[in-house]
């Protein structure tokens, strides 16, 4: 397990909003949370070095990209082998419907979030990728009706 990076209260507030617009330069940051660009600056730094800010992403729009269709896919493997396991995580990595992936404890080993454009996409990969694959034994799927909350900002 990592090591928790201990913040202080500026350290916070500068993470706060930098998870709500990371586009803000390091003048504008330093106004917001009360504090010179030249320590934000240093401090943006240091939570990189430290990872706690991991890379800089613009968020998409799914459905002006056709992709509105979010299907939460549970699946259990037929064997619980490091080499099935890795293979299906390889799997996993290289199929760009899949925009989230979690190992799960309890009865089912794996949750995946795919993005689609319609429920007829959804079939086409989901029989021929998930189901197809060797090390899959079942899945089910759950189609979301709307999104009631989203959001990539974690407390601090």
């Amino acid at each position: 397990m990592k090591e928790i990076h201990r913040l202080d209260e500026v350290d916070r507030r500068l993470v706060r909003e930098l998870q709500r617009d990371a586009s803000l330069s390091h003048a504008a940051l330093a106004e917001r949370i009360g504090a010179s660009p030249a320590s934000v600056w240093r401090r943006v730094r240091s939570l990189e070095n430290a990872g706690v800010l991991g890379k800089t992403v613009r968020l998409a729009d799914a459905e002006q990209l056709g992709r509105a269709v979010n299907v939460l896919c549970q699946v259990r493997m037929n064997r619980q082998t490091m080499a099935d396991r890795s293979e299906f995580e390889s799997f996993i990595q290289s199929r760009e419907e899949i925009v989230e992936c979690y190992s799960m404890s309890g009865e089912w080993d794996y949750l995946l979030r795919i993005a689609v454009k319609d429920v007829a996409d959804y079939d086409r990969f989901v029989m021929r990728g998930v189901l197809a694959h060797p090390s899959v034994a079942n899945a089910a799927s759950n189609f979301a009706l709307r999104q009631v909350k989203y959001t990539t900002e974690i407390p601090v």
